[in-house]
């Protein structure tokens, strides 16, 4: 994000890798950021990632809401692996929920790295 508001919208890269398709960093970013977040989100089917084959997680409806914070994840299905205890990194995911329901690239470019920390109330006073 700090590239992006230096760089703008002149540099790209190609994401994925080989795949002939450029991204501004911020596009990047939200790519990245959006392939995270899925792992913990619902897919088409109802069911979460993150709880793998863990039957109680994924239908019973005292457990299907409670989100663990795994160490690391299955790179192929994103089902939870190791520690399920975990609140470093991977709760992360929730600001980057948020930063990437507000913020603008437009306006991240106009007042800079700034808008990615007041992106609640830009705007609605």
């Amino acid at each position: 994000m700090n590239l992006y508001a230096f760089y703008g919208n002149d540099f790209t890269v190609e994401c994925p890798t080989g795949s002939g398709n450029r991204m501004t960093l911020f596009e990047v970013a939200r790519e990245v950021a959006g392939r995270l977040t899925r792992c913990f989100l619902r897919d088409e089917q109802g069911a979460r990632p993150v709880h793998g084959a863990a039957g109680k997680f994924q239908s019973d409806p005292h457990w299907r809401d409670l989100i663990l914070f795994y160490e690391y994840f299955h790179g192929d299905s994103g089902a939870g692996l190791g520690a399920s205890h975990q609140t470093g990194w991977t709760g992360l995911v929730a600001p980057l929920i948020r930063l990437f329901g507000f913020l603008d690239p437009a306006e991240m470019l106009a007042r800079g790295i700034t808008a990615a920390f007041q992106t609640e109330t830009a705007g609605r006073s």
